[in-house]
């Protein structure tokens, strides 16, 4: 668009530190007055060194933060580098509602929180939704509708523009999921292993014995729990994991595992658990593991 971005460092460490004993502070509580003046002396004080005379923030387009709190700030930071900080009101005569329509018509991203992971929290716990934001698994593997996902969105995005390529960005709804963990143990001893996506269990814990082979899957006798051998693993997805390590810190595409998932099981709304290992132990296991499956909404790229 012709603006000229400045990226400022991404200080996690020291704003932490800064909002410590805040982190259950609503919106526009003190948490966020602290916020603004950290991010707002910053962006003061690089305007003063660019030699500019006025800045403003972002944040004032939102109609979850303060425009007093935000003002104050700015107004005392302005003067502590002598330029001048601008905050009309861009959400008054529906201007919410008019910067969502600019948004849609450039095809821009709109964050729906500030960037607070407190916030982030607490606003996903009003609306039931899972904070899968901030989710970032071991593995480094791309999740649906996570940031690392837009991420490449947004590059291919780029790339189209880049090369003159029409295209249109849409939403789609769809089932999502996360793990929050896995734990297999075969007499008290942690076992290495790999869960499929879209696996899920009833309960966090469950214990049994596998009693059945059918082609290539194994079942245990409780909770639709079923294995497969990494041997199989490797066959399906044409790779060649040395062991369950390898795997776990290198799978391939959630999306290739989906395709190994659907190669196992037929039936596309099947959820059972299922887990690889090496060898399919013999003896009893007993497994804690804990995911989320919900509805959710994604930006999807098309050429046109």
């Amino acid at each position: 668009m012709g603006i000229e971005l400045i990226e400022g460092e991404y200080d996690t460490h020291n704003w932490l530190e800064a909002v410590r004993g805040f982190e259950k502070e609503p919106e526009k509580g003190a948490r966020c007055a602290i916020c603004f003046d950290r991010r707002f002396e910053i962006t003061a004080q690089k305007a003063s060194e660019l030699g500019k005379k006025i800045f403003t923030s972002t944040l004032l387009t939102s109609p979850k933060k303060s425009l007093k709190q935000l003002k104050h700030a700015g107004d005392a930071l302005g003067a502590k580098f002598g330029i001048t900080f601008v905050a009309p009101d861009y959400r008054k005569a529906s201007g919410t509602q008019e910067q969502n329509i600019l948004a849609k018509k450039d095809a821009l991203y709109r964050q729906d929180y500030c960037g607070c992971l407190f916030g982030l929290t607490m606003q996903r716990e009003q609306q039931q939704k899972l904070a899968d934001e901030l989710f970032s698994p071991i593995s480094q593997q791309i999740q649906p509708e996570s940031i690392e996902a837009r991420i490449e969105l947004y590059k291919q995005r780029w790339e189209y523009e880049d090369n003159n390529i029409e295209y249109k960005i849409i939403k789609e709804r769809f089932l999502n999921w996360r793990q929050i963990h896995g734990l297999l143990k075969v007499k008290k001893e942690v076992i290495p292993a790999h869960f499929l996506p879209y696996s899920t269990l009833k309960n966090e814990y469950t214990r049994g014995k596998v009693d059945v082979q059918v082609g290539e899957l194994y079942h245990m006798n409780r909770d639709e729990v079923k294995f497969i051998t990494l041997d199989t693993y490797n066959k399906l997805s044409h790779n060649h994991y040395k062991n369950i390590y390898q795997l776990i810190y290198n799978p391939p595409s959630l999306k290739k595992e989906i395709n190994i998932r659907n190669k196992l099981i037929s039936n596309i709304y099947n959820l059972s658990l299922i887990i690889i290992v090496e060898i399919v132990p013999t003896q009893k296991v007993e497994i804690l593991y804990k995911s989320h499956i919900y509805e959710d909404v994604r930006e999807v790229l098309l050429k046109i």
